[in-house]
């Protein structure tokens, strides 16, 4: 213990970095720096900021389609009184589609094509809202044609008849045997035609249908009886001999075609009255030609 108090405190060397040392250390920290300059030149850079503005873009339109939000799902439809809004739906053909995907125009083009509409348009708003408006031609008369039944439009057109029309005149074709068993066989025919489409295809398909014919001059006539005769509500009509009523009174007359049915009534009641007068019943008077009208007796 007197050995080790008696010794003296030693004194430690100063440690110096060598020069080599310090100039390494500055290679490495040279070696080491981060050129900042040129990494922001090249991240803000006009094809870099494209490219990211294209990716953001892809996934903005991936997030849009999936999102059901964006799919028309609910269309109302305005003006529609005959003719179901499911159909006017079906015909515009948006019915589930992405909001993106609408072509307006084409959609009123498509609803325009349906029988009975006269115009139509469609308005698309974001997200998913879209409205339809349409406007149905007003029959003026209904055509019966064997079962079938048509409206009467202002321009002669016919279109089947979707509801019952209450106080519209009634025009019904009168056909012969022989005429009602061509459109019967005519009937079959169509059936076996779309039957065998269906064979075929695998999907009904059915064929055109004849097309329903009245004529102009017979609507004209049609019309103008009906304005001077209110109480007439049915009239009938064959090629051959036109407009013909059935009178109350129990015998047919008949008219022909034309606008000349103020004066054929005219006519008509001067011989309704002379054969009454006369105690005639006839089983049926024609006025078709004014200028020699005739008639039956029983």
């Amino acid at each position: 213990m007197r050995r080790l108090d008696t010794v003296a405190p030693i004194s430690q060397p100063r440690l110096r970095i060598p020069k080599a040392a310090k100039r390494r250390r500055r290679r490495q920290r040279q070696r080491i720096h981060i050129p900042v300059a040129g990494i922001r030149q090249v991240i803000f850079s006009s094809r870099w900021l494209s490219l990211a503005l294209l990716a953001f873009t892809i996934y903005a339109i991936i997030l849009t389609g999936q999102f059901e939000d964006f799919y028309l799902t609910q269309i109302p439809v305005d003006g529609v009184v005959s003719i179901p809004a499911a159909e006017v739906v079906e015909a515009s053909q948006l019915a589930g589609v992405h909001i993106f995907a609408t072509d307006p125009k084409e959609a009123a083009e498509n609803i325009m094509a349906l029988p009975g509409i006269t115009a139509a348009s469609v308005k698309v708003a974001w997200p998913n809202r879209v409205a339809i408006a349409v406007k149905e031609d007003t029959p003026i008369a209904i055509w019966q044609d064997g079962r079938n039944q048509y409206w009467v439009t202002k321009d002669g057109s016919l279109i089947p008849a979707r509801t019952t029309a209450v106080g519209l005149l009634t025009i019904e074709a009168e056909l012969t045997e022989a005429e009602q068993l061509q459109q019967e066989l005519a009937a079959e025919a169509a059936a076996a035609a779309e039957t065998v489409t269906e064979n075929e295809t695998g999907a009904a398909t059915a064929p055109p249908a004849p097309t329903p014919f009245l004529p102009r001059e017979a609507l004209v006539g049609a019309l103008q009886l009906r304005q001077l005769r209110p109480n007439i509500d049915r009239l009938y009509f064959r090629p051959g001999n036109g407009l013909s009523y059935q009178d109350g009174r129990g015998w047919r007359v008949y008219f022909g075609t034309g606008n000349d049915m103020e004066q054929k009534l005219v006519v008509y009641e001067t011989i309704v009255e002379e054969l009454l007068a006369q105690g005639i019943t006839p089983v049926y008077i024609s006025v078709a030609n004014q200028e020699r009208p005739y008639y039956k007796a029983q």
